[in-house]
């Protein structure tokens, strides 16, 4: 796999405004740069919380003690590989956005924090899209590069998910080709060097974009094998699969920083498997993606000239049928809302049973379509933010959308007494 070189241009103090990201952290005040310095609070709070969940492990005391040396003597301290597994584990179930969280204990864990140099990120990074896809059978996977730590910032993914596809200029009427959501990130690494194909398409696969610790931009197309698509095909209409629709089988989240202990693992690509409408009735259907619910409803014979006839509704449903029956026939793993809700009513019995609260946004776990016909609707949900942790901050953001070069970590304010002694940032006597 072979990578573009592009130099971030010196930044200009100001970001475009971001959207919102289609992901499952709720917003928060996100941890101000510390320059890569561990948040010793953070940290006893996940060891504690890691031996009470892990009796195994013995008494959190004597690895509270290890982990103030480190940090006070380096500035950060490196998990254990059982500590790192638990982290991502409990970070996918404090997601308050994402329904999906019953199976995760079940989420493999991929320790790459060796992993630094782009393109062997990049390397890795089609590697988790084939052990992810496994065939059809998806299965729920991450992928944690090296950490932050200071004067060490780790590598950022600067897409919002492994896979997305390319927003090609607009034409004469204003149409963009493919996902408008990411026009300004397809003319950003069109800029960058990125050639699309000589005839742009709806489905045109956008290349990863990846930054050292030296902030310079590498561009991989991710190779073919890496990439398994679902053709859209409707049970009841043959001429459905003329309109050549089709998505990608892997939801593979690379945006977002994992949290753990007060560490920042900023490249940690993971996933779980489709909600069918996640792509029926956001993907495919929001007006400010690819729309498709105007030319369905032509097809139908809908009547689309006054709202009463509820013609969007119509066509949103048969979207969502040739979703689940495409990935179904195609033996693609893939959920649909009504089971995915009660998966997570039995999520929250057993967090309950376990004595933990579960954080759950009604806004994004109840479903975008027939929403009071599932359980999750009819009740109200603790909103406590709990860590370990995945955050969507505006600048992962703005790089996602827009191809802004995300900020490395400054330099940190003070840090630890030894360890600002050893930097040269404090005096060895009275601070």
């Amino acid at each position: 796999m072979t990578g573009q070189i592009w130099a971030p241009p010196a930044p200009a103090g100001h970001h475009p405004t971001p959207g919102a990201v289609d992901t499952g952290a709720a917003p928060r005040a996100t941890p101000r740069s510390t320059g890569g310095v561990a948040d010793i609070d953070e940290a006893v709070e996940f060891l504690e919380l890691f031996h009470a969940e892990n009796p195994q492990a013995g008494p959190a005391a004597p690895r509270v003690a290890w982990v103030r040396a480190e940090v006070e003597l380096t500035g950060t301290y490196r998990h254990t590989s059982a500590e790192l597994t638990h982290g991502a584990r409990v970070a996918w179930r404090n997601s308050a956005r994402c329904v999906g969280r019953l199976y995760w204990r079940s989420m493999r864990v991929r320790d790459l924090r060796s992993v630094r140099a782009p393109a062997e990120v990049a390397r890795q990074c089609a590697r988790h899209l084939r052990l992810a896809t496994n065939g059809g059978r998806i299965r729920p996977l991450i992928t944690v590069f090296a950490q932050d730590a200071p004067g060490r910032p780790a590598p950022r993914i600067w897409n919002e998910q492994l896979i997305r596809y390319a927003g090609h200029p607009a034409d004469e009427h204003g149409r963009v080709t493919g996902d408008p959501r990411y026009a300004g990130f397809t003319a950003a690494v069109t800029a960058m060097g990125w050639r699309p194909p000589a005839e742009p398409g709806p489905f045109d696969v956008l290349p990863l974009v990846i930054s050292g610790p030296d902030g310079h931009a590498r561009l991989f197309s991710l190779p073919p094998d890496a990439v398994t698509e679902v053709a859209l095909t409707h049970p009841e209409y043959p001429w459905f699969a003329d309109l050549g629709l089709r998505w990608h089988a892997v939801p593979a989240i690379s945006s977002m920083r994992l949290r753990v202990g007060g560490v920042d693992y900023p490249a940690a690509p993971f996933n779980g498997w489709y909600l069918g409408t996640e792509i029926g009735a956001r993907n495919l259907a929001d007006h400010d993606r690819y729309d498709l619910l105007p030319a369905l409803a032509e097809r139908l014979g809908l009547d689309t000239s006054r709202e009463a006839s509820l013609w969007r509704d119509r066509a949103l449903v048969e979207l969502n049928i040739a979703v689940l029956h495409s990935y179904a026939a195609a033996g693609v793993t893939i959920s649909d809302h009504h089971t995915e809700a009660a998966r997570f009513m039995m999520h929250l019995e057993q967090e309950a049973k376990a004595g933990r609260k579960c954080p759950a946004d009604w806004s994004w776990v109840v479903p975008p379509m027939s929403g009071s016909q599932t359980p999750l609707f009819h009740r109200y949900y603790d909103t406590d933010h709990l860590r370990p942790e995945f955050i969507a901050d505006e600048h992962a953001t703005a790089t996602a959308l827009h191809g802004t070069p995300p900020p490395l970590p400054g330099q940190a304010d003070g840090g630890p007494p030894l360890w600002s002694y050893l930097r040269g940032t404090r005096s060895p006597v009275g601070g």
